[in-house]
């Protein structure tokens, strides 16, 4: 017998036992899931056909090499049973042709191949149920592990289910689908004051209280119904003493597997000290904290949900009340006293109007607000306001004062449906501002009209200073003639504002803003510059005629430092002699506020300009003063022409009104000043003022203002000025 073939020398790498290898690494692969590459594979199956074929040549036989290769395959994890059918046939059909000598074979080779064909399949079924057993064993030691887990967590689950139950300061209940408690903790028998053996026998529904939030026993039925998973609301609960406590409660529902309710749980936490806080925080943010009136927070709410609520014919009234020189009480007696002043009043008006339901908020300041409740109209609410003032008006003892109060209120009362919550606060304010207007301890009632004349005058007042920087102002001159024989021998320039939407609007509409704005200085400096330039124009083409023109000046424009420069620069610039131009002034604006007359008068006098005073005789002028000032001209106020008017017929003169005008005459020409007359509008003034020696007139029946092309048309005419309007067209 020849030597037993060397797995690592060259028998082993004879074609036969590789080529085995190779077939028996193919046929692995073909049949079975192999966990290796090709290379692998074959290294590994090499092995074991060496080790098979050193079995079969051995000189002491034994099949356990067989064994330990059906072992191999088993942990290399080939193990599917058409491997181990094909190892076991190759074995015995092709080992031995492959890597036996075909010269010398063992004589007993067919016992040989049938052994280790045993031993290969042996091994091979021991590997198998070892391993078997040994998954086996996995798995039921993973089971137990998982068995203990889940009990070990069911246990801890319950240890922290019973610890948080037992030991949470909210209060932890469980209830049947009937209804029946099951369980509390201490907590929740505390809450409630009750034992939890009490508890334990109580019924959930007897726990439910008559102010509960509506639908909330229906949300609590359609929970155990399974048709909610939780809910979640605010409770009150009767304590076991007749006390109520507010909770916040959270109701969760637990199924069955099927999903069928099993029971619930409830959470509940006492929450009576929050909202007992929440309330007074709510009432701090709404009420006054002087007077604990509601604050205009709270009213403005109130009057939006009235608003909200309000019918179609529903009428809603507003009285805005403001205290008459409130700040001269806090200026001399001090803010203490003042708020004391505000607390007696916002009693008085709460005690006098809350009786019929009425709504008193203070708004802020002295400001009071009555929201009228249930008015019919506009009676009722002005019924409001006089129980108001009168409450109002009842002297108050301050500490050791004794105050008289007095009050304006402005009056709203519409159908809500013509109205919103800003344009109702928006009108009183404006009624309480016309009521203060118009004097002390009295109210005012809304009108619309007067409101919509406000605003237009307002949006007036808001467009005057960009009217001025686009040149929409234009002059017009109205003829100033004598009452000898009827020449032309001034004119007065009359500012006119050519207003882009309005048309022409007269100074009527405008001038009385443009004082309280402060743009009367900058208009009236532009209105003279202008009248220089136009009556420069009039001289250098009419020279003989030495037309006048007379501009007037507001009391403002007097009072500015820089009035006789502002002049003195008008004539330079247009070239007009200093007595042609004519500045007029009112009596209050010459004499001053003390009776002391303007330096600036002098200065301007100076200059070789004529002053004179503007509707004399309705101001308070100290005759003394008047015959030392540099006065040219007195000019009569319309209501004493007026009366002297007399058109015929029924209508005759005031001869009050013509003694007074006699006299205003003979004291200016004692004075050595000419009088002209404003508001001529008839010839029988013309005749009368002439009559009484007045010098000139200006009015309707000589010419209204006109243009400066329509005065050189009237010069160009050479007749100077017509009774009736002379040649100026209206």
């Amino acid at each position: 017998m020849s030597a037993v073939p060397d797995p690592g020398g060259t028998d082993a790498s004879r074609p036969g036992a590789q080529g085995y290898a190779a077939d028996w690494a193919r046929a692995v692969r073909r049949l079975g899931f192999v966990p290796m590459s090709t290379d692998e594979t074959e290294r590994l199956l090499l092995t074991h056909t060496v080790r098979l074929a050193r079995a079969l040549l051995a000189e002491d036989f034994s099949a356990a090499p067989a064994e330990e290769v059906g072992r191999a395959l088993v942990e290399a994890h080939l193990t599917e049973p058409r491997i181990l059918d094909w190892s076991v046939r190759a074995l015995g059909e092709q080992l031995p042709q492959r890597v036996l000598p075909p010269d010398d074979p063992p004589p007993d080779l067919a016992v040989r191949v049938a052994a280790l064909q045993g031993g290969l399949a042996a091994g091979f079924g021991r590997a198998l149920r070892d391993r078997t057993f040994s998954q086996q064993e996995r798995i039921a030691r993973s089971a137990w592990q998982a068995r203990d887990s889940v009990e070990r967590a069911l246990r801890d689950s319950e240890a922290r289910f019973r610890a948080v139950f037992t030991g949470a300061v909210i209060g932890i209940g469980i209830a049947g689908i009937d209804g029946q408690i099951i369980d509390v903790n201490q907590s929740f028998a505390d809450m409630l004051g009750y034992t939890p053996e009490e508890l334990r026998q109580t019924n959930v529904a007897s726990l439910f209280h008559p102010d509960d939030a509506a639908g909330m026993w229906e949300l609590y039925q359609e929970l155990i119904e399974g048709k909610h998973d939780s809910v979640r609301v605010e409770k009150r609960y009767y304590r076991k003493d007749g006390s109520v406590v507010l909770t916040d409660l959270a109701v969760s529902l637990i199924r069955h597997d099927d999903g069928r309710p099993r029971f619930t749980v409830a959470m509940i936490e006492d929450i009576t000290q929050r909202y007992e806080l929440q309330q007074r925080l709510r009432f701090q943010a709404l009420h006054d904290p002087l007077t604990g009136l509601p604050n205009r927070t709270l009213f403005f709410e109130k009057l939006g949900q009235v608003f909200a609520d309000a019918g179609p014919e529903q009428r809603i009234g507003v009285c805005f009340l403001d205290l008459d020189g409130f700040k001269a009480v806090n200026d001399s007696l001090g803010h203490d006293l003042g708020d004391r002043l505000l607390v007696t009043i916002a009693r008085r008006l709460s005690d006098c109007v809350i009786g019929q339901g009425h709504l008193v908020a203070r708004m802020g300041g002295d400001e009071f607000v009555i929201l009228v409740n249930g008015g019919e109209g506009i009676d009722d609410a002005v019924g409001v306001a006089e129980l108001a003032l009168a409450a109002v008006a009842a002297p108050v003892l301050v500490g050791d004062h004794q105050l008289a109060v007095s009050a304006s209120v402005g009056v709203v009362e519409c159908p809500a449906s013509e109205t919103s919550v800003s344009e109702l606060m928006k009108a009183a304010d404006t009624t309480l501002y016309w009521a203060k207007a118009e004097g002390r301890g009295r109210w005012a009632v809304y009108d619309p009209e007067r409101s919509a004349a406000d605003i237009a005058r307002s949006a007036l007042a808001a467009g005057l200073p960009a009217a001025l920087d686009r040149g929409e102002f234009v002059v017009h001159y109205q003829p100033i003639v004598s009452l000898l024989d009827g020449s032309m021998l001034a004119v007065e320039a009359l500012v006119r504002w050519a207003h882009p939407e309005l048309g022409l609007v007269g100074p009527d509409r405008f001038i009385g803003l443009a004082e309280e704005t402060g743009l009367i200085v900058r208009l009236g400096e532009w209105v003279l510059r202008q009248a220089c330039r136009d009556a420069r124009a009039w001289h250098r083409e009419f020279p003989e005629a030495k037309l006048v023109v007379s501009v007037n000046l507001a009391a403002r424009q007097a009072d500015d430092p820089a009035i006789v420069d502002t002049v003195a620069s008008s004539l330079s610039r247009s070239g007009l002699p200093a007595e042609l131009l004519q500045l007029e002034l009112t009596e209050s604006a010459v004499m001053g506020t003390a009776g002391e007359p303007l330096r600036s008068l002098y200065r301007l006098a100076d200059l070789g300009v004529r002053l004179a005073i503007d509707d004399f005789g309705t101001g308070y002028s100290n005759l003394a003063y008047l015959r030392r000032l540099p006065i040219h001209c007195l000019k009569l106020a319309g209501p004493f022409v007026e009366g002297i008017r007399g058109d015929g017929g029924d209508s005759s003169p005031d001869h009050r009104d013509v003694r007074i005008v006699d006299a205003l005459v003979r004291l200016a020409h004692a004075l050595e000043l000419s009088v002209t007359a404003e508001a001529v509008e008839t010839e029988e003034q013309a005749e009368r003022l002439r009559a009484l020696r007045c010098d000139t007139g200006q009015g309707r029946w000589f010419g209204p203002p006109a243009p400066a092309d329509q005065i050189t048309a009237r010069l160009r005419g050479g007749t100077g000025a017509g009774p009736g309007g002379g040649e100026v067209a209206g």
